[in-house]
């Protein structure tokens, strides 16, 4: 599966997905969408809508990657993760089909995601794209309003190496007729996403350029702010263009219990007080660069700093944004495309970033825990992967 293995796993069309989709019977069909893609932020957006609509009173679906713990964190109703029993039954009965079509792991999961929503009867299913858009496996919905995020650059082998190439990627959900709101734009991204939405006759709402209201947010990241001003835009594009009611009150409630009402961790999660410590899922520059920003802006006597990245990480990129005065504890996510943590370490020490390197994440934090005294930091990040292994 790409999120253990990377590019082997990647799959260049949509032939799979609609074959699945077919023998299924087209169960994305019986229920309706919201369609979030974006380099960054579509799933910290994706659980801020759900979380507005269940406080609306809707049976919402939610689909999101990849997941931290549990393989069922993907596949959510009303917060709930699904079953065991759904799983395995899924599988039981269509292996000779995966089988046959040799079908990928993020395939067969859009499949077991569309119709546990069709039957749970979900009112609207948030569907976050998994790499990409156009030839992303959940591309074959037809939703209510398709949402991008922003672009930025991340997975430069499959989508490309310019921003407006990437863009005219994650436009590829923008279906005819079907509006869609963009998170931020930059100079190079706001014509593509223009010129296509026109070609779709889509409407298009840039959120970036309308006033929305303070919100309190049960999310601390400050970076969120730009993620509820695109959910919020979303919603009111979803009541222009729809027939769901959603009340100024259901927007205030759900995004101050996005976290409750919806599972989300590793978002600027405080796992610890005294030291403080701190993780945060961010691993591309673009992410990395809110979530160091607010770190530095955090007191501390000392910084310790537990980092493990894949071996695909542009490194160049991304290790000059991290802080020198800090003590690092260099790690491998237990995957493997996880990078070697002595090579990290390695690579590390041009841009003055020093410490020693652990042969786990585990071991890596247990030694940051043993070093700081009361009144340091302890950030945990690089991955997605790294934190899973701490929660």
């Amino acid at each position: 599966m790409y999120q253990r293995v990377g590019a082997i796993a990647f799959k260049k069309d949509l032939n799979n997905t609609i074959a699945l989709t077919n023998y299924l019977g087209n169960p994305e069909r019986n229920f309706k969408s919201i369609h979030v893609a974006g380099t960054n932020g579509k799933g910290s957006v994706s659980h801020m809508l759900a979380s507005v609509l269940q406080d609306a009173g809707y049976q919402v679906g939610l689909y999101t990657s990849p997941h931290l713990l549990d393989f069922r964190e993907r596949i959510r109703i009303n917060g709930k993760p699904i079953s065991q029993r759904e799983v395995i039954n899924f599988v039981k009965e269509n292996k000779p089909f995966f089988e046959n079509h040799s079908l990928s792991f993020f395939e067969m999961t859009v499949g077991l995601a569309f119709q546990s929503f069709s039957n749970h009867k979900v009112d609207i299913a948030i569907i976050e794209v998994g790499l990409g858009g156009r030839l992303d496996s959940t591309n074959v919905i037809t939703p209510e309003v398709s949402v991008i995020t922003n672009i930025g650059k991340d997975h430069t082998q499959f989508l490309g190496n310019t921003l407006a190439e990437i863009a005219v990627e994650k436009a590829g959900i923008i279906k005819s007729n079907i509006p869609v709101v963009i998170g931020e734009t930059k100079e190079e991204t706001k014509p593509v996403f223009e010129k296509i939405a026109l070609e779709k006759l889509s409407p298009i709402v840039f959120a970036e350029n309308i006033p929305v209201k303070k919100y309190s947010l049960d999310l601390l990241g400050s970076y969120q702010e730009k993620n509820y001003k695109t959910a919020v835009v979303a919603i009111n594009t979803l009541t222009q263009y729809s027939n769901f009611t959603i009340a100024e009150s259901n927007i205030e409630n759900g995004l101050k219990r996005v976290a409750k009402n919806t599972g989300l961790q590793g978002r600027w999660q405080v796992l610890g007080k005294f030291p403080k410590v701190i993780c945060d899922t961010a691993h591309n520059a673009e992410g990395l660069q809110y979530v160091l920003k607010q770190l530095q802006e955090e007191w501390y006597i000392k910084l310790h700093i537990v980092l493990g990245v894949v071996a695909d990480k542009d490194l160049e990129a991304i290790l000059p944004m991290f802080p020198k005065k800090a003590i690092y504890y260099f790690c491998k996510p237990d995957i493997p495309r996880g990078l070697d943590a002595s090579v990290l370490m390695q690579k590390a020490m041009p841009f003055g970033l020093k410490g020693n390197f652990y042969p786990s994440v585990q071991d890596g934090y247990s030694a940051a825990l043993k070093a700081a005294k009361i009144p340091d930091v302890i950030f945990i990040g690089g991955s997605t992967f790294v934190v899973a292994e701490i929660i």
